[in-house]
């Protein structure tokens, strides 16, 4: 009896949390009811599979995903490629997995794109217009534009542009410069992509005029103390939902048509692309000004 006790004394105090239902944080890339509408079903397939219960939380805004992450106690989340880099560096999140895209890639990248009837194509002639970023915490939509315009000699944004602000979302991003609200816009490719094939102007009147390197897609990543075998249980069922045909479904609903495994070292490009925008992951104020 005294062992016993000793051992839940143990697992009490050890700071290895055992949980039975996990919260799970979503980053607004999109508009939060599509963004539940997409992961819910992931949800309910990962509770029938594990008998862990599953509660996603959609967070306001991408800047205050690590404040939430600590005050809210989350257990994990579909960290953006930037933040989750900010995760590993503050948090020592674990990632676990990422969705591979119906295009095969398991990652996406940055574009910086102008109506198509703008006189824009180059750094240069962005000079006094106005660009709408997505949020400070992005890797596409603030990460890489601001890196691709400090490697063509822009070091200060504030007084390179007329106006510049942030959306919030990529797809408000996108139509900030389809709707001439702003000349410039950021976003990633996968929402561009797939808001061309919803709305055909997306398609017809923007044009890209650049590309960052590829990033990895928003992926599943967990706090350092849930235990291993819960993260075991969770990336099993991730990296086996293609060969279930009732995971085929839900992958499909999801976009995607598997899931692969992912490390802290597939975020080599996302921390070089920090570097490259003079960003210090460490000391990093993601809030938007």
């Amino acid at each position: 009896m005294r062992f016993i006790i000793l051992i839940l004394v143990f697992l009490i105090f050890s700071g290895v949390s055992h949980a039975t239902e996990l919260t799970i944080g979503l980053i607004p890339e999109q508009n939060v009811f599509k963004q539940m509408k997409k992961y819910k079903p992931l949800g309910d397939y990962i509770e029938k599979k594990t008998d862990v219960k599953i509660k996603f939380t959609i967070l306001s805004r991408y800047g205050n995903i690590i404040e939430s992450f600590k005050q809210r106690n989350m257990d994990g989340a579909f960290w953006g490629s930037f933040t989750g880099a900010l995760a590993i560096k503050e948090l020592g999140i674990q990632p676990i997995a990422r969705p591979v895209n119906p295009d095969g890639n398991s990652t996406y990248k940055g574009y910086i794109f102008v109506h198509k009837y703008s006189v824009i194509d180059s750094v240069e002639r962005m000079r006094h217009s106005i660009i709408a970023f997505v949020d400070k915490a992005t890797t596409a939509g603030y990460v890489f534009p601001v890196a691709y315009l400090r490697e063509h000699g822009v070091t200060d944004i504030k007084s390179f542009f007329k106006e510049y602000y942030f959306t919030g979302s990529h797809d408000a991003a996108i139509y900030a410069v389809l709707n001439k609200e702003a000349e410039v816009g950021c976003a990633k490719n996968t929402i561009f992509d797939k808001l061309a094939l919803e709305d055909p102007r997306v398609k017809e009147d923007l044009k890209v005029i650049a590309t960052s390197p590829a990033v990895p897609s928003n992926g599943l990543a967990m706090r350092n103390n849930i235990a291993t075998e819960i993260k075991k249980k969770l990336q099993k069922v991730l990296l086996e939902m293609d060969g279930d045909p009732e995971g085929k479904k839900v992958l499909e609903e999801f976009g995607a048509i598997k899931f692969v495994e992912t490390t802290e070292n597939d975020y080599a490009p996302v921390f070089d692309l920090a570097r490259k925008a003079g960003i210090d992951l460490k000391n990093y104020n993601y809030n938007n000004e």
